[in-house]
């Protein structure tokens, strides 16, 4: 039985765990086995600490590490990946970058603290860009990730390490961060779950970029119910950070295991023409985002006024980056990729003008998206406007036949959404025609995870994808751009 425990829901584990039907110790076998067979061919997880989750293992099954049992979240000893960005005691975190290649942190980021204390066994770190820069996951320490659908392919990035170590079945749950899609786009490239919360519903902890909302952290899985699980492992106050706020009264777990329909659905394809979208792409999600009438749901094409989104999210994200790299690339520039130093640079050029300019612009955004949620439940968007690209890319070479101006005009559906301020979850919703996953992105009200999230288990029942999780990897050819 333990060599099929990796197909298991995070649902259906927990389960078994409370019941004692299955042990942690047979679930941390269990992945370990199941790493061993899938790494070679898609390098998820490059750092393990086998021995170190064996021990955790140990500890909760003596009735040693059960601080937060009965709470919500309570994950009862469910092996767990968390993102090579962020920090677990006594294990090799590099950030991607070879300036950390050998740093092994003596404490554990706050939201590891938490996710272990609320029973999260960490297996190992998944693989990600360098500092998480980038929408394909590959570094100079660990090379690169493989997309399990098609091993020649991108699995996106930067939480592409996590959104292949749950889609292969490696481990039941990923953690991960995102600030212009990187919970979203290696959702829609690799057919899992991926959440950006609202700012605040989930620590950062140990972020210099403590007062920003572009930055969060966020849960990944392979179903809705999955991530709800596991959202609720991660969501609450946090002393550590000061936009941190207390979980909800009533578990994300428990609002997805009784969804509310949304009455007026929102969708659009470019933002209004805002954006390029591959043919295929728009016409696979326009087909799909119309299933939600299936539902009872009203389902209008149109969509908020996005202003100069995109301007906006470069001038905010460039000051991030000043905040993050200046003072390591004084130190390092030979030892940083170039997309990272150009970001940084464009922010070191920005007058006080420009960057106030970019915050008022933010401002009115999240007063035209509140108006808008006052009509519509819901905004659905395509998930990433190509397929997955060729793994040895940076990004994808064109967009609708168009070259791309920089690395992040890849993210722009996505990153559009975070400077709204609004959560985000990315869903599959089918595949093109060279077996490609696509997916779309539900946008909900600001602090509105549970509604979002039940939309989303609604939809997932309708097209049933999920199901097709875990999988093996498989080879194959990188198909032509599309037009």
């Amino acid at each position: 039985m333990t060599n099929e425990l990796w197909r298991l829901t995070a649902v259906e584990a927990v389960s078994r765990l409370r019941k004692k039907e299955i042990t942690p110790l047979d679930l941390v076998e269990a992945s370990a086995r199941r790493m061993e067979e899938v790494e070679p061919a898609v390098n998820a997880m490059p750092t393990l600490c086998l021995d170190r989750a064996r021990d955790h293992a140990k500890r909760i099954m003596a009735g040693q590490a059960n601080e937060a049992e009965g709470e919500a979240g309570w994950l009862a000893g469910l092996p767990v990946s968390i993102k090579d960005l962020t920090d677990v005691a006594g294990v090799r975190t590099t950030y991607g970058s070879p300036i950390f290649a050998n740093h092994v942190p003596e404490k554990s980021n706050p939201l590891v603290e938490r996710i272990e204390r609320k029973g999260g066994i960490v297996m190992g770190k998944s693989n990600t860009p360098e500092f998480g820069a980038g929408g394909s996951t590959f570094n100079e320490v660990f090379g690169r990730t493989r997309n399990p659908w098609n091993t020649s392919l991108t699995c996106g990035g930067s939480t592409g390490g996590g959104s292949v170590s749950v889609a292969t079945g490696e481990v039941w749950l990923a953690h991960g961060s995102d600030h212009g899609g990187s919970l979203r786009r290696p959702g829609t490239y690799c057919s899992t779950v991926g959440l950006r919360p609202s700012a605040g519903r989930v620590t950062r902890g140990t972020s210099n970029n403590l007062y920003s909302p572009q930055s969060v952290q966020g849960p990944m899985a392979r179903n809705v119910a999955d991530l709800a699980l596991f959202l609720d492992t991660m969501a609450g106050f946090c002393p550590q950070d000061a936009m941190t706020f207390d979980a909800p009264a009533v578990s994300f777990s428990a609002a997805v295991a009784n969804p509310v329909v949304p009455k007026r659905v929102a969708f659009t394809i470019d933002f209004g023409g805002r954006f390029e979208v591959d043919r295929e792409i728009r016409e696979i999600c326009t087909k799909m985002a119309q299933r939600f009438e299936e539902l009872g749901c009203i389902v209008e094409e149109v969509s908020p006024d996005f202003g100069p989104v995109d301007e906006v999210f470069m001038a905010l994200r460039s000051q991030q980056f000043v905040v993050d790299r200046e003072l390591q690339i004084q130190q390092h520039r030979d030892k940083f990729k170039p997309d990272i130093i150009w970001n940084t640079e464009l922010g070191l050029k920005q007058t006080t003008s420009q960057l106030a300019w970019a915050e008022r612009e933010r401002a009115a955004l999240y007063r035209r998206m509140f108006a808008f949620f006052q009509t519509y439940d819901l905004l659905v968007t395509p998930g990433a406007p190509t397929a997955a690209f060729d793994v040895n890319l940076r990004a994808p070479a064109t967009i609708a036949g168009k070259k791309l101006e920089n690395y992040m005009s890849g993210s722009t559906l996505n990153s559009a959404i975070t400077v709204t301020g609004s959560p985000a979850i990315a869903v599959p919703c089918g595949f093109d025609s060279f077996g490609r996953p696509v997916g779309l992105q539900l946008v909900g009200k600001p602090r509105g995870e549970a509604a979002l999230l039940q939309a989303a288990v609604l939809y997932e029942r309708l097209v049933g994808l999920d199901r097709l999780l875990p999988i093996d990897p498989r080879p194959g050819t990188v198909p032509p751009s599309s037009p």
